[in-house]
């Protein structure tokens, strides 16, 4: 058996103060990593509890926009009335991941950090994965495809990311708050979850000891012509074969912005601007639509067990599209 020591933490400094220990891990809900320690696929030797420290706040920002701390509840985000009205794309995501139970536990932070579902790597009996154990291999590439990506994926690791939260935040164009040893920085959800390559044990850029501190969302005026649509095996608690997030920004019938972000098809949510472009200053009719879909998923690489994805993906961006452009 492991000792693991546990500490809790009173602010985000004295957080940070007690990461730079080895192996300590922070920790606010632990419906990620506690599953994970137990499976013996993490071996944290110190626990730092953040739950605590302050960062548990929702905060209107000067000129619009909106600060949820990274301790925030994902159950108390979705229902927040700011997040209801202005950025119900988010609410909508978060209601759909998980269950109740699990939402009243999940954190923002953690949700961002969350490791995929992928049975190869939450199983230790398949001893080949890169991404618990770096160079073994990757048994996904040969196994049970049905979930895998079609999208960013690598020689080493075909996993996907399992947010819903990610990819509407991703849609929202929300910005990541870091803080860490060298000080505070701030990444673009775009940005922070990286594509397998030859390095797929790193699911993020954060840096060693960096904590999440909070997501911001800039002011946003494509409320009313937004909407997440999760395609899954069954109607709750289970993890995306494609989601797709879409925010509409109209004039009568006319698109004037657009934002639209792919889950379940990779390492990390999908966005492709050049895709969102095609739609932008005309009409939101069913041409575009296709156009726009095909557009997102060029260069798709899919397995044998999962090609139905393409197709389902394409399908589920028109119908996504759609339903945000008849509006609320």
């Amino acid at each position: 058996m492991q000792s693991i020591y546990y500490e809790r933490a009173r602010d985000a400094a004295d957080a940070l103060r007690l990461a730079q220990q080895d192996g300590a891990r922070f920790i606010a809900g632990g419906t990620n990593l506690l599953d994970l320690m137990k499976g013996d696929v993490e071996h944290p030797l110190r626990l730092v509890d953040i739950s605590r420290a302050g960062l548990d706040r929702i905060e209107e920002l000067p000129g619009g926009g909106l600060r949820i701390g990274a301790s925030v509840r994902n159950a108390d985000a979705a229902r927040h009335a700011v997040v209801r009205e202005h950025y119900p794309l988010l609410a909508q995501a978060m209601l759909s991941g998980a269950s109740a139970q699990l939402r009243n536990m999940a954190t923002m932070g953690g949700n961002l950090m969350q490791r995929t579902r992928c049975p190869y790597f939450t199983d230790t009996a398949f001893s080949h994965c890169n991404k618990r154990q770096p160079g073994s291999g990757c048994d996904a590439r040969e196994g049970y495809q049905r979930m895998h990506a079609i999208l960013g994926a690598s020689p080493s690791c075909v996993a996907v990311n399992p947010s819903d939260m990610s990819v509407a935040l991703a849609a929202l164009d929300a910005v990541v708050l870091l803080r860490g040893p060298q000080g505070d920085r701030e990444v673009a959800l775009g940005d922070f979850h990286r594509l397998p390559g030859d390095a797929p044990q790193r699911d993020t850029v954060l840096q060693p000891g960096e904590l999440i501190v909070a997501i911001d969302l800039p002011p946003s005026r494509m409320a009313r012509h937004s909407h997440y649509l999760k395609l899954r095996d069954r109607a709750s608690y289970a993890f995306a074969l494609v989601s797709v997030a879409v925010a509409l920004a109209m004039e009568g019938g006319t698109v004037r912005e657009a934002r639209i972000a792919l889950g379940g098809v990779a390492h990390k949510p999908w966005r492709r601007p050049e895709a969102e472009a095609l739609l932008r200053d005309r009409p939101l009719d069913e041409a575009q639509c296709r156009a726009a879909a095909q557009r997102l998923l060029e260069g798709a690489q899919p397995l044998e067990g999962n090609r139905f994805k393409v197709d389902l993906a394409q399908r589920a961006i028109v119908r996504a599209l759609r339903i945000a452009g008849e509006g609320v």
